[in-house]
């Protein structure tokens, strides 16, 4: 069990509120928290006390889209469980939500234990799964409704990768409809594989192979076309959407339509689409690899367009995709033809000093910042309050943030299994100083102190933004 620890002096930021107070911790959880140097404040005894003075004392960071040891293109990421929970506590997110993958062919179930096999035993922080459905038929449907009742209760499906995950429309309906009935969150890859598919292959013909032409061929209007007809798929179900890394400024405006007539249709963004762009798959000398994930990176313009849809709320939810490949050996693997690269990109360990760069840089508030980072992926995957808030009986996930320290984020000191990294040289300020998951310190004053087995697996409820 944990040992009972005050954490004194620091600025509580949740989603809701900015209060300067004391959080006391007993058992793993939020026992209290009391104005600072107030009688009910001082009145807390611990044997561990933390000293938060000057700094913020924030939820644990809950990051919802990780892709720890996932095959994909002849290999894998390269982050494991252990060292990938490791770099995320190391970020300050000690909740990741990973996906389980069924291969077409086989049951959910033998994916999901597959996943809980890789897992088990070797994370450093809480975790749980989704589970991407690539084979939909009546057993398949059946097993969702199981899934669900133990705590798997979202479903990603993908409009893109024919051959690999591709579901058709007939397909996605019937999954959609399923949702609707047992209450899961469909979570969809928006962008018309199919398509994509024809322009890939022109590209190649006309000797098009360079990194840079995985962004053009994956265009802003296939995204778009896909999102809108997810939406309208899941309209005709009567289910609620979730659409995960959303890149382009037309497809903010078919979620922002849907929201403004009402549908539950949720959208998510990364880092990667906020702070890169185009320019940086165009880099010389192949280094443009390292940028290729899915959706692709967009021109600059797009950037104001998904920081607009996270002030109003069209974008609900910034995740990592966190899903390396190292430069050497992996993304090479795609020299002389783009489409061979893995598409997947490093970012669990920066997500929240990049959102709070935001907050320095005046984009999003400082409790959008913890909305948008902690208590709305909470909330959407059913883990709210346990996670994503410091209110008494929440899991004592807490970070202590030093908004005023600076850093330079480089692949020399990240803890991300994977040698380079997307924001190499990118001076910020604010960085995280001590890390609590479940009241037991993971990082203690910039000094690693967890250990692999900590974390555990931590069955959800439903979606908490449906009736």
């Amino acid at each position: 069990m944990s040992v009972r620890t005050v954490v004194r002096g620091g600025l509580v930021v949740t989603a809701s509120d900015e209060i300067h107070a004391d959080v006391l911790i007993e058992d793993g959880r939020v026992a209290a928290l009391a104005a600072t140097g107030t009688p009910a404040a001082d009145a807390f005894t611990a044997e561990r006390t933390v000293d938060a003075s000057g700094k913020y004392v924030i939820p644990g960071g809950v990051d919802g889209h990780t892709h720890m040891e996932m095959p994909f293109g002849g290999t894998y990421a390269a982050d494991t469980f252990e060292t990938g929970t490791r770099a995320a506590a190391w970020g300050g997110t000690t909740t990741i939500v990973d996906f389980a993958i069924q291969s077409v062919g086989h049951s959910l179930r033998s994916g999901l234990d597959a996943w809980h096999a890789k897992a088990e035993g070797n994370c450093a922080i809480d975790y749980a799964f989704h589970m991407i459905v690539s084979d939909v038929n009546q057993k398949t449907l059946k097993e969702m409704d199981l899934l669900v009742e133990e705590g798997v209760t979202s479903f990603k499906q993908f409009m893109a990768y024919p051959g690999v995950f591709y579901s058709d429309d007939g397909q996605i309906l019937r999954a959609m409809q399923r949702a609707a009935g047992n209450g899961g969150l469909i979570m969809m890859h928006a962008e018309n594989g199919i398509a994509i598919d024809v322009l890939v292959e022109q590209a190649l013909a006309r000797g098009e192979t360079d990194p840079r032409y995985h962004g053009e061929v994956r265009k802003a209007l296939l995204e778009a076309e896909a999102t809108h007809r997810a939406i309208k798929l899941a309209q005709v179900a009567g289910a609620p959407l979730y659409v995960v890394h959303v890149s382009a400024t037309e497809a903010v405006a078919e979620l922002t339509r849907a929201r403004d007539e009402g549908l539950n249709v949720f959208g998510e963004t990364c880092p990667q689409y906020l702070f890169l762009s185009t320019d940086n798959l165009a880099e010389p000398d192949f280094e443009g690899a390292k940028y290729v994930c899915s959706t692709p990176l967009r021109p600059k313009e797009h950037q104001a367009a998904l920081w607009r849809g996270l002030r109003t709320n069209d974008l609900q939810v910034v995740s990592t995709d966190h899903c390396p490949f190292c430069f050497t050996g992996q993304k090479e693997l795609g020299r002389g033809d783009f489409s061979k690269i893995p598409n997947g990109m490093p970012g669990v360990e920066n997500r929240m000093d990049l959102l709070h760069q935001a907050v320095v840089d005046g984009h999003i508030s400082r409790r959008r910042w913890i909305e948008i980072a902690c208590a709305t992926p909470a909330r959407m995957f059913g883990l709210y309050p346990k996670k994503g808030t410091i209110a008494p009986g929440a899991d004592a996930d807490i970070v202590v943030y030093d908004p005023h320290a600076e850093q330079v984020i480089s692949a020399e000191t990240h803890h991300m299994n994977v040698d380079y990294s997307a924001y190499e040289g990118k001076r910020i300020t604010g960085r995280v100083e001590t890390v609590l998951s479940r009241g037991v310190p993971v990082v203690t004053e910039r000094e690693y102190t967890g250990r692999k087995g900590h974390g555990v697996y931590t069955p959800r409820a439903t979606c908490q933004y449906l009736n």
